[in-house]
């Protein structure tokens, strides 16, 4: 693992620069160690329903983006992608096809046009969204998706030529749908990308690449990895080290990476005191401050069991300098088919949950 302050030394320009707004305008913005949403300069709060490009109706599109409005959410984080080796059934939603070496983007009703209503369905209620392009996972079709139509595997995919074309023609066509949309918070690379026990160049080069050619395409839009903020100093429990391929504030110094996120599971990474993610949260805000760009707290939770630790990561991040948001997981709502995907970290709107993790956080957010 780097010295952190040997790397800092490496990019000393960065670290002690006065900071300045980027991508400043109508559009969210970065001004020092905050975010700016609509000309106010603050603390946010939201979420992710990785599931709402995928609905069919309309018109619980509407409600899911009214119920998230209405609670003081400002931030929603929602699937860019879904990968297929296949062609589904009829009324199956899918983003792209990838056979035989050929990539082939679903721009019609049952495709792309889906996320289109996603993002007016925003634009509508004021909310800004984070959109990736791809998944470490093989939900949703993932990195894997590329591997099985172009040989391969998760590992190579961020180093082949043929795999990573068809990864930036895809990014190319949803950045030029939604380039002159205000509801885009952020273009992030990918969701969780992880490069087991590689070298940390390898991550690291493909997030310097595709960050500045998204912002070739976009100068006016943030972008960021979407990275689980794995790989920094002051422990040896697993999440700090390097073995996932990634190192934190070496990838956060990237010039055209504007902010660093972070994730946190306790029970899924093996931690068994739940305190634990307050260390976690503080360690990463320390490293924005001293990069001089703000962490958003992009993913986390507690299965079945909401208003307990979970609302103490909530109010540590709100008091650390450098930490700019936190986005829990996951957003649930009861549209026309029934409840939405409960994956024992959904907290649903309306419950008796939803008031300790949102309605009394937001007003927390509110009088600070």
């Amino acid at each position: 693992m780097k010295n952190f302050l040997s790397l800092l030394s490496t990019i000393a320009p960065l670290a002690l620069a006065t900071p300045v707004a980027r991508q400043a305008g109508s559009h969210p913005s970065v001004d020092g160690l905050n975010f700016v949403i609509d000309g106010k300069t603050g603390y946010f709060a939201g979420s992710n329903a990785y599931w709402l490009p995928f609905l069919t109706n309309d018109a619980d599109i509407d409600l899911a983006m009214g119920h998230f409005a209405e609670s003081g959410l400002k931030i929603l984080r929602t699937w860019g992608f879904n990968d297929v080796n296949t062609v589904p059934g009829e009324g199956t939603v899918y983003f792209q096809l990838h056979e035989n070496g050929v990539s082939t983007i679903n721009t019609g009703k049952d495709g792309l046009q889906r996320l289109d209503y996603v993002v007016s369905a925003a634009e509508k209620e004021g909310i800004k969204l984070i959109i990736p392009f791809v998944n470490n996972w093989d939900d949703y079709g993932g990195m894997n998706a590329y591997a099985k139509a172009y040989g391969g595997d998760k590992i190579s995919w961020y180093t082949d030529a043929d795999m990573q074309g068809a990864y930036q023609a895809y990014i190319k066509a949803v950045v030029s749908r939604y380039a002159d949309s205000p509801s885009i918070f952020a273009w992030e690379l990918a969701n969780e990308p992880r490069c087991a026990s590689c070298d940390t160049s390898v991550i690291n080069k493909w997030a310097t690449e595709t960050s500045a050619f998204i912002k070739s395409l976009d100068p006016n839009h943030l972008v960021t990895i979407g990275d689980e903020g794995m790989g920094l100093e002051g422990s040896t429990d697993y999440p700090y080290t390097e073995v996932e391929g990634t190192d934190f504030a070496l990838n956060l110094a990237i010039p055209d990476v504007d902010f660093g996120t972070l994730h946190l599971y306790t029970t899924d990474w093996g931690v068994t005191n739940n305190s634990w993610g307050n260390t976690w949260v503080k360690d990463h805000a320390a490293i924005c401050e001293s990069l001089g760009k703000p962490c958003l707290f992009e993913e986390y939770g507690m299965k079945d069991a909401h208003c307990t630790d979970e609302l103490e990561w909530q109010d540590t991040a709100l008091a650390a300098t450098g930490m700019a948001a936190d986005l829990f997981w996951q957003f649930g709502d009861t549209l026309s088919g029934g409840q939405t995907h409960n994956d024992r970290y959904t907290v649903y709107y309306g419950t008796d949950d939803w008031t300790c993790v949102v309605t009394d956080h937001v007003a927390e957010i509110n009088a600070a």
